[in-house]
């Protein structure tokens, strides 16, 4: 069902996608609002166009969407996410990214190609952070064979698949790998991309309110190397 030889997974039959996507356009089109779409494509760098959906009634029709339907199958979910993602409109994106927050407990391993697939595609931060922390954080922590996809990751060319490695243990808390997340923040450091340099310091920042003292201590060893947005973002709960 999914790749690993770097070609596009391919979608999978689903007739639980076919429904939810039916539901899903139907319920989304009428809500449509052109002058809020267009202040928030423009918000987003034009990235992709919107319905102009607010988050408050787009998680309500959310709801009306998958009402009533079965727990998923990994291949419904990657049906429906890579479906979702076909569609131009961002809130169909964010429909995807919060189904698969809700099921990714139902997929193993071999989904990370289609969560790949979803990060590289039409790539923002408003979809790539959501699935760094709570679809490939969560599949990682299940499988560590996962972990030296993550090591491949943090040295990519494509900055979002390399910044969704340096988030992906921002939930771990106890269970973080402090030797990948330092050695990830310490290799990306002399990056001179914003989001690079922001997702350094979130990832330090959010580790320190499991171990604040890790975080001074390795701050202080790499002042040097990392920029000023990283050091003041990472010491924020020190």
């Amino acid at each position: 069902m999914l790749s690993n030889d770097g070609r596009p997974p391919r979608v999978p039959r689903s007739a639980l996608a076919d429904t939810l996507l039916e539901r899903l356009t139907q319920a989304y089109a009428p809500a449509a609002d052109p002058a809020r779409a267009a202040a928030m494509t423009a918000y987003m760098r034009h990235v992709a166009p919107f319905l102009g959906i607010p988050a408050p009634l787009r998680r309500e029709l959310s709801k009306t969407v998958t009402k009533n339907t079965p727990r998923p199958t990994q291949a419904d979910v990657a049906a429906l996410a890579l479906r979702c993602w076909r569609l131009p409109e961002r809130e169909y994106h964010y429909f995807a990214v919060d189904y698969l927050r809700r099921h990714v407990g139902t997929c193993s391993a071999g989904f990370l190609p289609v969560v790949r697939q979803l990060i590289t595609t039409v790539p923002w931060w408003d979809t790539v952070d959501l699935l760094a922390a709570h679809t490939v954080g969560p599949l990682v922590a299940a499988d560590r064979g996962l972990a030296p996809v993550m090591d491949e990751w943090i040295g990519s060319e494509d900055l979002w698949l390399a910044r969704t490695a340096l988030l992906h243990q921002l939930r771990y808390k106890d269970a973080t790998d402090t030797g990948r997340l330092f050695a990830y923040c310490r290799r990306r450091a002399g990056h001179p991309d914003f989001f690079l340099r922001k997702a350094i310091g979130w990832a330090l920042r959010e580790y320190a309110k499991t171990d604040p003292e890790a975080v001074r201590a390795f701050v202080d060893a790499e002042r040097a190397a990392l920029s000023p947005l990283s050091v003041r973002e990472a010491l924020k709960n020190c």
